[in-house]
């Protein structure tokens, strides 16, 4: 394995290319900075689920279950 160039911080200089074991050159992202991205885009894809229009066929679906 490769040893971590490291910043100050701690964070590796650059990210691993995906099965390569070649760096890409990119500043590794940390993965508390992953972690909130991931779950801004989850909110996000939720929020706009919770937000759509219930089609009309699935209401008359349930309708008759009443």
């Amino acid at each position: 394995m490769r040893e971590a160039s490291q910043r100050q911080d701690g964070r590796d200089r650059t990210a691993d290319a995906p099965g390569t074991g070649r760096t890409t050159g990119r500043i590794a992202q940390s993965d508390d900075t992953k972690d909130r991205e991931m779950g801004t885009a989850l909110r996000s894809v939720y929020q706009q689920t919770v937000e759509e229009q219930i089609p009309d066929d699935l209401l008359d679906l349930l309708g008759k279950l009443s």
